[in-house]
């Protein structure tokens, strides 16, 4: 395929928000003085973004939720013409599955770390031994930390084991599928970073952080009537960009040598490849495919991004008769500590999260419950009849439910949540900057700045100015600014597509 001779064109590889985010700069940006071509490898657009019906409700099969603190999301649906489908949680009290029963989520935590000690003992969540640990970290001395760490190690030091296995971790893993002890300070709690390297009290510094947003009104997250799986094709059909599906990009080298300031992209099954000529490129694919496509032309990003790791889960979404809860349906939802050894790790109860899901059903009861977390893939290997009936089993322990199931979805998602590891922020910076010396090209992504819709949607921003730097160093046709600030870092809890679930 050949791109029109008179104006630049941009292939931009994968077809998720991100990716058709960055059509939709792009164009936005530039306007017809660009062609735009979106390559996606699987047979649909949207990515983690998928809504279908259970018991005649559509109910997104990934996320579900869209932060409200950053613009960037809400941004974007105004410009496509969603606006008029935004809604309002009907709730968002959540609770944990722990010590045998369910137990409300304490108020005033950051990503499980406590800021109010009325509140931690109230909730009942950790022992008499463990809540006499907290305070403690008043009385520790200071001790500055160099460099990154784990979640779980600081915060264990200076909380103790317990606020880890029982409020951070399973927070943590509503968002990442991963684990406190793996996952980096920095780039998963940059709130709270600060203090651990000037060596202050945790405590102290959860409660300064807390105080900016309890002046903060109105909910922390919308979604769409029609589910988050109808913003994709909106986002597509106001890019003007050709979108081609069942395009998997299988290579990517600069064209004229190393100094070449073009690209060819080698496209379709391996006996029949196709080549696209482009003049710059946007990679917007997870980090291990957008690692194998920068191998030859750009080895240094292609080694960091071959670093970072991804967790595997499944979402098992049950409808139920009303009736199947006597004692009634709480809150949002509730996470499950690993160290309680349950399979599900999150449930959410999207029929009180999303009022609305509930119009033309009053009696039906919506549940989306996850399961897998990283280097826990073994709860995945069971069949979808398996994992159903194991999130039937559960669920009724947890709430006492009467009744099957009137109907049931299993949705798996592969190689879905990237980890962001100790050390993630040093990495993606290397790699962006090996990345930003080749002239045409440019990475976005959930592998990046965090994996809510926001996130990804500022980072296909700072790809898109990357990318026009290049194509259009002076300015001269760019007639539009896009949408929303520039990609920045943000509490990873503000960042997600809503707890509790994936």
């Amino acid at each position: 395929m050949q791109a029109r001779a008179d104006r630049p064109h941009v292939a931009v590889v994968g077809a998720g928000i991100s990716g058709l985010a960055a059509a939709w700069l792009l164009r936005r940006a530039a306007g017809e003085a660009i062609e735009v071509t979106v390559l996606e490898g699987s047979t649909r657009i949207g990515g983690k973004l998928q809504v279908s019906e259970v018991a005649g409700i559509p109910v997104d099969e990934g996320a579900d939720a869209i932060l409200v603190r950053r613009p960037e999301g809400r941004d974007l649906v105004r410009a496509v013409g969603l606006a008029g489908e935004l809604t309002e949680p009907g709730t968002t009290s959540a609770s944990l599955w722990t010590r045998g029963r369910l137990r409300p989520l304490p108020a005033g935590t950051i990503m499980g770390v406590p800021a109010d000690l009325s509140a931690l003992a109230r909730a009942r969540i950790l022992s008499d031994a463990g809540l006499a640990r907290v305070p403690l970290d008043l009385l520790l001395p200071r001790i500055s930390i160099e460099g990154d760490v784990s979640v779980g190690s600081y915060v264990g030091a200076r909380l103790g084991r317990e606020v880890v296995d029982r409020l951070v971790d399973p927070l943590l893993g509503g968002v990442y599928a991963g684990r406190a002890d793996m996952l980096s300070l920095d780039a998963t709690l940059p709130g709270l970073a600060p203090a651990a390297h000037a060596g202050r009290s945790l405590l102290l510094a959860a409660r300064e952080a807390q105080r900016p947003s309890t002046a903060a009104a109105g909910p922390v997250f919308n979604t769409l009537t029609g589910g988050l799986g109808t913003l994709p094709p909106a986002v597509a059909a106001g890019s003007g960009a050709r979108v081609r599906t069942s395009a998997m990009v299988r290579e990517l080298r600069r064209t004229g040598g190393s100094s070449g300031r073009g690209w060819r992209l080698t496209v379709g099954e391996t006996r029949a490849p196709e080549s696209v000529e482009a003049d710059a490129v946007v990679l917007a694919v997870p980090a291990r495919p957008a690692s194998r496509l920068l191998a030859d032309e750009v080895p240094g990003a292609a080694a960091e991004l071959a670093a970072i790791d991804y967790a595997s889960v499944a979402v098992v979404t049950l409808a139920y008769n009303r009736s199947a809860f006597p004692a009634g349906v709480p809150g949002s939802g509730y996470l499950v500590p690993a160290v309680d050894g349950r399979t599900i790790k999150a449930v959410t109860f999207s029929t009180n999260k999303w009022p609305h899901l509930t119009r033309d059903a009053p009696q039906t009861v919506v549940v989306r419950c996850s399961i897998g977390a990283y280097r826990e893939e073994g709860a995945l290997h069971r069949s979808d009849q398996e994992l159903a009936a194991v999130a039937v089993t559960e669920l009724a322990q947890a709430l006492a439910v009467r009744e099957l199931p009137v109907d049931s979805r299993v949705t798996r998602w592969g190689g879905s949540l990237p980890q962001y590891a100790v050390g993630h922020l040093d990495r993606v910076s290397r790699a962006r900057s090996a990345v930003a010396a080749v002239p045409g090209l440019a990475v976005c992504g959930a592998a990046y700045d965090g994996l809510g819709i926001p996130a990804c949607v500022a980072s296909a921003r700072s790809a898109v100015t990357q990318v026009l730097g290049h194509l259009d160093p002076e300015g001269q046709w760019r007639h539009a600014e896009a949408p929303g600030p520039r990609a920045e870092r943000a509490d990873s809890l503000h960042d997600v597509v809503g707890l509790p679930g994936t």
